[in-house]
């Protein structure tokens, strides 16, 4: 028995050099991974592809365009899925009640809610010195 595997390892180690050798062959044909100019090209590719559905979804019918005529005036959470909404249409607006369960028309406000002032920034030039501020606050505390 060892006669035979010492008879054999030589036939095996031969067959393996060309396997071996065609392996290495064959990695030489393999596509080469793509540059940066590939990498661009795909990105940009991809941000074309974006910009393409975006249009398209504009132009399609009940798309994502807010409803002409519908605006909602105010909106309040009143539990996880409660909300009560102010709608505005046509000039008239709504008091809603929004649950899982549906909607409900809770009252037909007779003069609509006066206009939100949107949230104003602080005027950098009114505000207090925070050197000063801070020497009063020391003074009191001792």
């Amino acid at each position: 028995m060892i006669t035979l595997l010492a008879t054999a390892a030589p036939a095996a180690g031969a067959l393996a050099r060309p396997v071996a050798q065609a392996g290495a062959q064959a990695g030489a044909h393999a596509p080469a991974t793509p540059g940066l100019f590939g990498a661009f090209m795909a990105l940009v590719l991809v941000l074309g592809l974006i910009l393409g559905l975006a249009w398209l979804l504009r132009r399609l019918p009940g798309g994502f365009r807010p409803a002409e005529g519908l605006r909602v005036v105010g909106s309040l959470a009143l539990g996880a899925k409660e909300r009560v909404m102010v709608v505005e249409v046509g000039g008239r607006q709504l008091l809603l009640g929004v649950t899982p369960a549906g909607i409900s028309l809770l009252h037909d406000l007779p003069e609509p809610l006066p206009p939100v002032e949107p949230p104003r920034l602080p005027n950098l030039k009114n505000l207090p010195n925070f050197a000063q501020l801070l020497s009063q606050r020391l003074r009191k505390d001792s």
